[in-house]
């Protein structure tokens, strides 16, 4: 029953913000993690950013300065807040979380569906 909700993706100019929200709900026991990837048409998943349940963060080289993954614990919510965005940064992002659901399981990934992001020049 664990869902990823997804929103904030849509069009925006070159230069411009967009912010990005992801909530984990149904029964959780435990959040490892939570993170943003993304994927353009032709190439491979990448991670863009991902904060683990302490704060740590971790950015891929190619966002660093302009984005900023931060999260609300009380509501299993995490944000990217992406600044000067440029065309390449045109992909469809998923959302993340590595989850401990019970006392008894193991930390496993779930996936949200996707939301596009799309960067015009």
């Amino acid at each position: 029953q664990v869902q990823l909700a997804e929103s904030g993706g849509g069009l925006v100019q070159a230069g411009g913000s967009l912010t990005l929200s992801c909530a984990a709900s149904g029964r959780i026991f435990s959040i490892k993690s939570m993170g943003w990837y993304r994927q353009a048409p032709g190439k491979q998943r990448e991670l863009v950013a991902a904060i683990t349940s302490g704060g740590s963060t971790n950015y891929a080289d190619s966002v660093k300065g302009r984005f900023t993954i931060s999260r609300d614990n009380a509501k299993n919510t995490v944000y990217l807040k992406m600044n000067s965005l440029k065309s390449e940064d045109t992909a469809v992002y998923y959302c993340n979380a590595d989850l401990q659901l019970t006392l008894w399981s193991s930390t496993r990934g779930y996936w949200g569906q996707g939301t596009q992001v799309t960067v015009s020049s």
